[in-house]
């Protein structure tokens, strides 16, 4: 893209006029926001399990002492040695986000498929400390459709970002949301997925400020593991196990 080179005074003219149209995206977006914080909520009845590094867990049990639970669906499946490239992009902000949320009554949990055993050396590999738990053996994943159940699979066809597909899917990115009360009942209040998780992501905020912007052919297809980008030469031709385009187009 070609760009103009003009006087200061004719690029404040210009930023005054893109200003107003990010004052107006600013008020667009909190009207969103409060649209979402209204959506209705629905009881989550069932026991789910998980295992941390204390054993057995409950959904209860993420919240520890908060009301609010943001679960982010990690793709990582049983069997893998390493977790999806963009699941990795966006886990890399937690660890931050995470010194102010537990201070506002918000919990940060990544939740995989796999046993928890097999993504400890992933995690300590990339010098995460946030909450990472395992959802193996119980239908958490399936129930909030960032991974095909055995059903689907059989079938062909499967539930992903609320609507039916074609194929037996696989593990998949998104995020979502839950209140506990007083009283210990728990609500699912929000679910996101795809492109919804580029709210997760400080440093899209950053790239999308820049001239050259995201810079992407395909979604982040740019983007790798943050120790194989290519001043870490060890790590040149280790393949991934899965595109960053899959993970999160």
């Amino acid at each position: 893209m070609q760009h103009q080179v003009v006087s200061r005074d004719e690029w404040l003219l210009a930023r005054k006029t893109h200003l107003a149209h990010e004052k107006a995206f600013t008020r667009q977006r909190d009207a969103l926001s409060a649209e979402r914080r209204a959506l209705p909520w629905v009881r989550v009845d069932k026991d789910y399990v998980f295992e941390g590094r204390d054993g057995r867990l409950t959904l209860a049990d993420l919240f520890g002492e908060n009301s609010q639970l943001v679960i982010y669906h990690f793709m990582f499946g049983p069997g893998w040695t390493e977790g999806c490239s963009g699941c990795s992009f966006v886990s890399d902000h937690f660890d931050g986000a995470n010194l102010h949320l537990k201070h506002h009554d918000v919990s940060l949990v990544a939740v995989s498929r796999a046993p928890f055993a097999e993504f400890q050396a992933f995690k300590r590999r990339m010098g995460w400390d946030f909450d990472w738990v395992s959802s193996a053996g119980s239908d958490f994943n399936y129930d909030f459709h960032v991974s095909p159940s055995p059903a689907e699979q059989a079938a062909g066809r499967y539930e992903y970002n609320y609507e039916t597909r074609d194929g037996e899917g696989g593990e998949m990115p998104g995020f979502s949301v839950f209140y506990r009360n007083e009283q210990g009942e728990i609500f699912h209040t929000y679910s996101s997925y795809e492109r919804g998780c580029d709210l997760l992501v400080g440093a899209y905020n950053f790239l999308d400020m820049t001239p050259k912007g995201r810079n992407e052919d395909e979604i982040m297809d740019w983007m790798r593991h943050h120790d194989r980008y290519e001043d870490k030469p060890a790590a040149k031709g280790t393949p991934e196990p899965a595109t960053a385009s899959a993970c999160c187009s």
